[in-house]
């Protein structure tokens, strides 16, 4: 006989926050490989100086503003995190024997 687990649940707020999380720590990677790209094109010689440069801002922009879409709903998540009223715990129950 196999033991079977039930699935994991994940609430879907948590998985959509962890995926979006993922994506802000792949993005530096991802940012250092396409700026490394135009060290492989000077070896062609297709593009100048001037088109590398404007890749590069092009680039730099874009990696911007990726930053700020994945942190505005992690900001947001944070917040309501931090906010959450926290349940209190009961008083642990006395005994009245000394």
């Amino acid at each position: 006989m196999t033991n079977r687990r039930s699935p994991l649940f994940l609430e879907r707020e948590t998985y959509r926050r962890r995926r979006i999380m993922d994506g802000a720590r792949v993005l530096p990677v991802l940012g250092f490989v396409l700026i490394l790209l135009p060290v492989l094109w000077t070896q062609g010689g297709q593009m100048g100086t001037a088109g590398e440069a404007v890749y590069l801002f092009v680039l730099w922009f874009l990696l911007i503003l990726a930053a700020a879409l994945l942190s505005r709903p992690l900001r947001s998540a944070l917040r309501r995190e931090t906010t959450r009223p926290v349940p209190e715990t009961p008083p642990a129950p006395v005994d009245p024997t000394p």
